[in-house]
């Protein structure tokens, strides 16, 4: 059972980067999918989750109108577009996957190895 985030990047503010969730061992089936990101120094903050059989979505009122996930049915992935991206926006962003509908990263039992974003001013 393993995740696997890709897509990070170094990007200027204002840019965009995309990011993918990719699962090996198991399906996104019946579960749902999160964003969540950790800056240095900071505690890991949900970004984005999607439930993988409703496609129902909810966001970060940090991110939102900005960042959108998504699922590939076909490719069997995760995606999470991220526009107009800010300094702040700076962090490792992992993966998860959990059961509940919960922004909360304890409620996840499956966590891929993070992707580091940028953002430069």
């Amino acid at each position: 059972v393993q995740l696997q985030a890709s897509g990070g990047g170094l990007v200027q503010a204002g840019g965009s980067l995309r990011l993918s969730c990719a699962a090996s061992g198991f399906t996104f089936d019946n579960y749902c999918i999160a964003w969540f990101r950790q800056a240095p120094g900071k505690e890991r903050e949900f970004v984005a989750l999607i439930r993988w059989s409703t496609a129902r979505t909810n966001y970060a009122d940090s991110v939102k109108g900005r960042f959108t996930i998504s699922k590939d049915s076909a490719q069997h992935t995760v995606s999470l577009q991220m526009n107009n991206l800010k300094p702040e926006d700076t962090a490792v962003y992992f993966c998860a996957r959990g059961t509940q509908w919960s922004t909360q990263p304890d409620e996840y039992a499956s966590w891929g190895r993070g992707t580091q974003v940028t953002v430069s001013s």
